[in-house]
């Protein structure tokens, strides 16, 4: 059984009318069930706010980069032969 993370749910074919599941939702996640079994969810946009994002620096970037080399590099030595 799988255990879902909201207590809020709503089936497939509820999804014809989605501004009636946002509605009885009240802003919360809502779980989608498929014959019982879930699918996903649903998250209305007020459920994750609104956060303030950034452009990473060049010297940000790079950091990132040379930090995961070990990690990247198997995968683009297997992509160089694709």
């Amino acid at each position: 059984m799988t255990r879902l993370a909201t207590p809020q749910i709503c089936t497939m074919t509820e999804l014809r009318e989605p501004q009636k599941v946002f509605d009885r939702a009240g802003g919360q996640p809502v779980a989608i069930l498929k014959n019982s079994a879930l699918v996903g969810y649903l998250v209305p946009a007020e459920a994750v706010g609104r956060a303030d994002h950034r452009d990473a620096t060049m010297k940000e970037v790079l950091e990132s980069l040379n930090r995961r080399r070990a990690i990247n590099q198997p995968v683009l030595d297997y992509l160089k032969d694709k």
